[in-house]
């Protein structure tokens, strides 16, 4: 039930989205309504819906009072870095995805995330309500489970895997849980004042991936071929990402984050396409990363 009603929230914010500011009259909203659903779509569910979008999305439709024109103030904005935009994008291609199955069999592939999504509704209904969770968690290094009080602060999604970030108390910190490894998990009745100077955009501010950072943050400079270097422009390593020099053949770029495991391991997959050039210290472990794997295909049974 709530998926079919997000859909067709999703739906209406669509065609006032292809209308742009322009906007449409409530008898083409109506018969758009109706070559979609097949039923009329009343002024009161119209305005229902509106109440509901704003307070599940954010996102008001306003009408025109000189033309009696609705439309989303600020739609062409939205991107998929938003969560708005990110949500109205993942229904709408998972929507066309499922109309198009049977036409289009064997012509479109899509990535799955293969674990957590049994996770996310509990966590979103914790969140909403500033209730704890327990968690039972077993790292990828451990035999054991172990359990956790967490203040769910936020969720966020990397590399085909979804991540809480908690308060969590038996550790007295602010840590990252990825929701694959939770064995099980319980909302608890305690409630919990969520921290009102926490920022996901700041906490992962100098992170390369979804590791905590830890230290100060480093700016790391790298070279790279001009087809690549297309490439990392239209799809940056990281939000700080910018090239500082250019000729025919090489481009530089700069990024400023804190090294750990998940930016070397980005890194090394550009092979000899990337070289980084300074600091000293993140040259020499990318050197020494590299001949490790050498050293792997040279002697087989090194690994």
């Amino acid at each position: 039930m709530v998926s079919e009603l997000l859909q067709k929230f999703i739906f209406l914010i669509n065609i006032l989205q292809g209308a742009s500011e322009s906007g449409l009259t409530f008898s083409e909203i109506g018969e758009k309504w109706k070559n979609k659903y097949g039923t009329d779509y009343s002024r009161r569910t119209f305005n229902n819906h509106r109440e509901a979008i704003v307070e599940a999305l954010g996102l008001e439709i306003e009408c025109n009072r000189s033309t009696n024109r609705y439309f989303i103030r600020g739609i062409d904005n939205l991107s998929s870095a938003d969560t708005t935009g990110w949500l109205i994008d993942t229904f709408t291609v998972r929507n066309l995805l499922s109309l198009s199955q049977e036409r289009l069999s064997g012509r479109i592939s899509v990535e799955e995330i293969p674990s957590g999504h049994r996770y996310l509704t509990t966590l979103m209904s914790a969140m909403t309500e500033d209730r704890k969770v327990r968690i039972s968690y077993r790292k990828y290094a451990s035999d054991h489970s172990q359990e956790y009080d967490l203040r769910p602060y936020a969720l966020k999604e990397y590399s085909k895997r979804w991540y809480l970030i908690g308060y969590c108390e038996q550790r007295e910190d602010l840590r990252v849980f990825g929701l694959d490894r939770v064995k099980s998990m319980e909302i608890l009745e305690e409630r919990f004042a969520m921290d009102e100077s926490f920022s996901l955009e700041e906490f992962f501010a100098t992170s390369f991936g979804i590791y905590k950072p830890i230290g100060k943050g480093k700016t790391i400079r790298f070279k790279t071929n001009q087809k690549n270097a297309q490439y990392l422009n239209d799809l940056p390593l990281h939000w700080s990402q910018k090239m500082v020099e250019s000729d025919e053949r090489t481009a530089i770029f700069e990024i400023f984050v804190c090294p750990d495991k998940n930016m070397y391991m980005e890194l090394c997959k550009y092979g000899s396409m990337l070289e980084v050039i300074s600091p000293e210290e993140v040259r020499q472990e990318m050197a020494r990363l590299t001949e490790e794997v050498s050293k792997i295909y040279n002697n087989p049974d090194k690994l």
